[in-house]
């Protein structure tokens, strides 16, 4: 994703919106998010209880709901 894209996308758009982290603005980065939170906690840089906040928020996206309708 480009940096421009990126910076356009509201904080909703993101598994971590107050740290801008995970985007997840389609299927595709929401599958991705979900990948990279499981390897930031096995290195121990994230917590289980992030992770587990992020799958959610991912989770809702591949199933084609929009991170718009959970922040309702």
């Amino acid at each position: 994703m480009l940096s421009s894209t990126r910076n356009s996308l509201p904080a909703s758009k993101f598994g971590m919106p107050g740290e801008r982290k995970y985007p997840m603005p389609d299927k595709s980065h929401a599958v991705n998010a979900k990948d990279r939170a499981t390897q930031m906690v096995n290195k121990g840089k994230l917590s289980p209880s992030e992770r587990t906040k992020i799958d959610a928020k991912a989770n809702k996206v591949i199933k084609g709901r929009s991170l718009a309708d959970l922040v309702k």
